[in-house]
C-alpha cells in the first residue's frame, strides 16, 4: 500500500511520530524522519492539509506539492474538534515517541493538546512545535509565512542584484524548509536524551530563526563593522572571484575563493598578467575592487561556451559548475548517482518521481519508503493497530469523526 509505514528500515527504525502539521515546515520535519526510518502518521483535518488544494500542478487529481511534502507517511483523517477525535489522538500518542505540530500559537492548548497537558499522561513524549517566530517573545502569537520570515530575518536585504534594487526573496521557501530540518535535528537530539533518561521535552523552532541561521556570513560582517551588508547578486561577501559569469551560450559559476584557486583561474583564462595587478593581488585587494575584477574577467568568459570553459577549469582544478534549471538538475548524473531523484508507487497516480534523502548512512541506509497517502488512506489500519475493533471504527467513520478514502 502506498505510504505504508510498516517495515521501515533506516537508523530510526522503530521510532513512531505523530505529525499534526500542514503546508511545509512541519511536513518537512516529518518527511526527514520518515526517510530515516521512523513511522510517521500524518493526522489531517477532515478536509485535509491545505497543500492538497495547492494546484496546479496535479496528477490524477492529487496535488504535486502535497505528494512531495508527504511521501513516506501514513495518513489518518481525524476531527480534532470533537472529543472522540481527541480521544483517538491520545490513544495514538500512548504509543508514539514524538509529536510534530505547527499550528498557530494557542491552538493546541485550546484543543487540550498543549505540552503541559499531554506530559501528565505521556512524560516520554518529544513535543516538537514549529511556528513563525517561536513560542516565546513579543511575536509568539503571529502567524508565520516564509515570505515574512525571509524579510524579517535579513535574507531579503542581502538577496538580489545589488544596491538600489527592489528587495528579493530566495526562490525556494528556505525558512520553511530549514525550519523543518532544524526541527528534525531537534527532535533527534531530544529523542536521544529520552532514550537515556525516559523523559520527553519540548523542541521549539521557527521560520524566523531558520532565516537568521542563513545570515552567518552577513551577521559576522555586521557585528564586526557595524554596517549591514547589502545584496551582491551571485557574488560572495568575503571572497572574490566567487560568482556567476555569462559564457557564449549560458552561465557558469566560479569559486576561486582562495589565492591558489585565483592563480589557477588566471592560467585557465590565459590572463596570468593579472597576478601582478595590485588591484587583484590578494583577496583583500580583490574584494576592494570586486566590481572592477568582475568587469575585467567577464569579457573572457563570453569567448567560449559553458562546456568548454568547464572542461578547461576542471583541468586546472578551479571549482566551477554550470547553472542548471531544476529539470536539468533532476537529470544530472550526480543527482542520479546520489539517489536524489527516486521513484515511488502512489495508490492513485501509479509510478511517480520524488526527491530522495540527502543524508546517507553506511550501516543503516535510509530511503523514501513510499508515496504520500490519499486523505485518510490508512485511517482504518491505524485505528485497528491502536486497538479499535471493526465496529468501533465503522462508528467513528459513520459519525464523521474519522474520514476514510478507499483506493
Amino acid at each position: 500500500m502506498a505510504g505504508d509505514g510498516a517495515g521501515h528500515d533506516g537508523p530510526l527504525q522503530g521510532m513512531r511520530v505523530i505529525e499534526l502539521a500542514h503546508i511545509m515546515a512541519g511536513p518537512v520535519c516529518g518527511l526527514m524522519l520518515a526517510d530515516m526510518g521512523a513511522e510517521v502518521i500524518k493526522v489531517e483535518k477532515l478536509e485535509g492539509d491545505d497543500t492538497r488544494r495547492t494546484v496546479p500542478p496535479a496528477l490524477e487529481g492529487e496535488s504535486a506539492a502535497y505528494m512531495m511534502m508527504n511521501r513516506g507517511k501514513r495518513g489518518l483523517s481525524l476531527d480534532l474538534k470533537a472529543p472522540d477525535g481527541i480521544a483517538v489522538l491520545r490513544r495514538l500518542l500512548s504509543g508514539a515517541d514524538a509529536l510534530i505540530e505547527n499550528y498557530r500559537g494557542g491552538t493546541m492548548e485550546r484543543l487540550g493538546l498543549g505540552y503541559e497537558t499531554l506530559r501528565q499522561d505521556f512524560p516520554h513524549l518529544v513535543y516538537c512545535s514549529l511556528s513563525g517566530f517561536g513560542r516565546s517573545g513579543p511575536y509568539a502569537d503571529r502567524a508565520g509565512f516564509d515570505l515574512v520570515a525571509q524579510g524579517m530575518s535579513g535574507l531579503m536585504s542581502v538577496t538580489g542584484e545589488g544596491p538600489g534594487r527592489p528587495p528579493m526573496k530566495c526562490g525556494p521557501p528556505v525558512t520553511d524548509i530549514t525550519a523543518g530540518i532544524l526541527a528534525a535535528m531537534g527532535v533527534l537530539a531530544a529523542y536521544t536524551r529520552r532514550l537515556k533518561t525516559g523523559e520527553g521535552q519540548v523542541v521549539d523552532t521557527s521560520l524566523f530563526e531558520a532565516g537568521i541561521t542563513h545570515t552567518y556570513w552577513q551577521s559576522a560582517i555586521a557585528m564586526a563593522t557595524g554596517v549591514a551588508p547589502g545584496p551582491m547578486g551571485s557574488a560572495h561577501p568575503l571572497n572574490a572571484p566567487y560568482e556567476a559569469f555569462a559564457t557564449a551560450d549560458g552561465w557558469i559559476t566560479i569559486g576561486a575563493a582562495n589565492q591558489k584557486n585565483w592563480t589557477k583561474l588566471l592560467t585557465a583564462l590565459g590572463m596570468e598578467h593579472l597576478a601582478e595587478d595590485p588591484r587583484f593581488a590578494t583577496n583583500r585587494d580583490r574584494m576592494s575592487h570586486r566590481e572592477e575584477l568582475a568587469a575585467t574577467l567577464a569579457p573572457a568568459f563570453t569567448t567560449r561556451g559553458s562546456s568548454e570553459w568547464l572542461a578547461r577549469l576542471e583541468a586546472e582544478g578551479v571549482p566551477a559548475g554550470p547553472v542548471l534549471d531544476v529539470a536539468a538538475m533532476h537529470a544530472d548524473p550526480q543527482t542520479l548517482a546520489r539517489e536524489m531523484v527516486v521513484e515511488v508507487e502512489h495508490t492513485r497516480v501509479g509510478r511517480m518521481k520524488t526527491l530522495g534523502l540527502p543524508v546517507k548512512f553506511s550501516a543503516t541506509p535510509g530511503r523514501v519508503h513510499g508515496a504520500a497517502p490519499l486523505l485518510g488512506e490508512h485511517s482504518r489500519a491505524i485505528l485497528a493497530e491502536a486497538g479499535y475493533d471493526a465496529a468501533a471504527i465503522d462508528d467513528l467513520i459513520a459519525r464523521g469523526i474519522v474520514r476514510e478514502t478507499l483506493a
